[in-house]
């Protein structure tokens, strides 16, 4: 989630999709391999991982994959029933702020999402909480195997489909959240 306006553009390096509704880009290799090894072994050991539960047609399930709020004090952020507060950036500042000199963009709050296998996943939603803002700006860096990752546009149902390599950066902005849904589907891959 992001508090201060951002330009839009492509520098080298950048993957800007051409998706109708949205502002999209990747960057491949936002961190060299050795920078992104580094940074899961720390986030692994650093971060206080939850399994979280959710309620579904009356019955409580473990979400599939572990996750950690982090953020400024006071940036509560509630989804699917589960609300969190935040811990403290800490080991994590440099990497935000590599993050926001990379989009021009200021950071409050982040979720970390471990996905231990291919089983674990997320299903399709928007970041489109009212605590988010209007039009947050997301922006996700991905660590360890990669991982496909699917955009569905909510009224036209079209799909785009990425391969999100350990070390890239992926910027979503604009309407995106409004109008396009994503997921990280499970796998059968060895990852």
């Amino acid at each position: 989630m992001t508090t201060q306006t951002s330009l839009f553009g492509a520098p080298a390096g950048r993957e800007v999709l051409s998706l109708p509704d949205a502002k999209v880009w990747l960057e491949r290799g936002f961190l060299s391999p050795d920078e992104a090894a580094g940074w899961i072994a720390r986030l692994r050991r650093a971060l206080p991982w939850r399994q979280e539960e959710i309620q579904l047609y009356g019955k409580v399930h473990p979400v599939p994959r572990l996750s950690c709020w982090l953020g400024d004090a006071g940036r509560t952020y509630r989804y699917s029933g589960i609300e969190h507060h935040p811990v403290p950036w800490g080991p994590v500042e440099p990497l935000l702020r590599q993050v926001e000199r990379a989009t021009g963009d200021r950071y409050n709050s982040a979720l970390a999402n471990c996905y231990r296998s291919g089983a674990d996943t997320v299903g399709w939603h928007a970041d489109d909480e009212p605590e988010l803002g209007r039009r947050p700006r997301i922006a996700s860096i991905s660590f360890g195997a990669t991982r496909r990752f699917v955009l569905r546009h909510r009224e036209t149902r079209q799909k785009h489909e990425l391969e999100l390599t350990s070390g890239s950066l992926l910027w979503m902005g604009g309407a995106t959240q409004a109008c396009w849904e994503h997921r990280v589907p499970r796998t059968k891959r060895a990852v």
